[in-house]
């Protein structure tokens, strides 16, 4: 058996909280995508967010007609950084609404300098 060494999951403001709210089936499907990005693998239901640059991606879900998103980000330093998990709510396509999209913009920034200061400590 591979002794696989998992990347720490650091989640950024609300977003444990918010994962917690979602119904249980999303939340697992979610845990189990995040735990393949754990194992440095990409979860089926994930693709790049777009206009944030590289290294940001989503994971997606469908479920009882409604979508769910966790957006995190993979290339600031050995965490994984969990930005943002959310119902989402636009009304115009697949489209992320804006009011996320900045919310995401300043937890990454927040992210990137939590990247930084470990970055230092070792």
């Amino acid at each position: 058996m591979d002794n696989i060494e998992l990347r720490q999951i650091t989640w950024i403001g609300s977003s444990l909280n918010d994962l917690k709210s979602l119904p249980k089936s999303v939340q697992k499907e979610f845990g189990f995508s995040l735990h393949q990005v754990q194992e440095g693998k990409t979860p089926y239901n994930a693709k790049h967010l777009k206009g944030l640059g590289s290294g940001i991606i989503e994971i997606i879900s469908d479920y009882n007609k409604n979508t769910y998103r966790a957006i995190y980000a993979v290339k600031l330093g050995d965490d994984i950084y969990v930005l943002h998990v959310f119902k989402k709510k636009s009304k115009t396509g697949i489209k992320t609404p804006q009011q996320d999209i900045s919310l995401i913009e300043k937890r990454l920034i927040f992210a990137k300098e939590d990247a930084k200061k470990r970055a230092k400590l070792i």
